[in-house]
């Protein structure tokens, strides 16, 4: 795949498990080889990366994390206070230096990882799945967070699990079994997907792999239909399209 990660943008990766998000973030992060190909990126200390795990050490207090972290980049004290304010403190996370990373919330462990992998100003951050499993507030501040890196000229690729989230994101690359299904913005992405999707609120008669339900509504792919207007679909029904596309493109060929 190629791939291009653009300054003061965030692109979102999504895709089913075993898609390939996370090897794709640990390939870009230098922690995952590469069988083939070529990868360039920044130099490592450009680089900034928080896994799914938070990138937090438990056994740590906040305040040791952030110091720990600062000095691995020898970050000088006056440096690493200033970065410590600017980060922390918009993250709800400025009063509990002395709380072992261990004994956060969910919501609070993930928003300080964010503020680590940020701490040193890198060119490119990556964030593997940060919201996965955290309260709808830290969601929210998270995502704040994200645009604001973005918006301060930080290239981001962060995969996620929810398209809700990653519609609001600049571009969306889409993956499935280690290769794209689908990269541009939201709407190139929506606008890519063949044929046409339906929506009826109750299931279709007939037995059929092209259809998933929504909510109170079923969907229907309808490969060879008229194609969708402006503002029908969304991201969900598309990359649910293009992954059946993928799939009967690989039994039409005996895959």
């Amino acid at each position: 795949m190629t791939v291009d990660i653009r300054r003061g943008e965030v692109t979102a990766v999504v895709g089913g498990d075993g898609a390939g998000k996370t090897s794709l973030l640990g390939a870009l992060a230098g922690r995952v080889p590469i069988a083939d190909g070529t990868v360039t990126m920044p130099a490592k200390n450009d680089v900034g990366f928080q896994p799914s795990s938070s990138g937090v050490w438990r056994d740590l207090s906040v305040d040791e994390n952030v110091e720990f972290v600062g000095s691995a980049y020898g970050m000088s004290s006056n440096v690493l206070a200033d970065r410590r304010a600017r980060l922390l403190g918009p993250a709800g996370l400025d009063g509990v230096g002395g709380r072992l990373g261990g004994q956060l919330s969910g919501g609070m462990r993930q928003k300080l990882g964010f503020c680590l992998a940020m701490l040193h100003q890198p060119q490119v951050l990556l964030l593997d799945e940060p919201s996965t499993g955290v309260d709808p507030v830290s969601r929210v501040e998270l995502w704040r967070m994200v645009a604001e890196a973005a918006a301060a000229g930080t290239a981001v690729l962060m995969s996620t699990t929810y398209l809700d989230e990653a519609e609001r994101a600049q571009r969306v690359l889409v993956l499935e079994d280690g290769g794209v299904l689908g990269l541009g913005t939201p709407d190139e992405v929506i606008a890519s997907v063949p044929g046409s999707i339906s929506a009826e609120p109750t299931r279709p008669g007939a037995s059929s792999n092209r259809v998933w339900r929504r909510g109170n509504t079923f969907r229907t792919w309808d490969p060879d239909g008229p194609g969708n207007e402006d503002g029908e679909l969304d991201l969900e029904d598309a990359v649910i399209a293009l992954m059946l596309a993928r799939n009967e493109r690989l039994e039409a060929h005996g895959g």
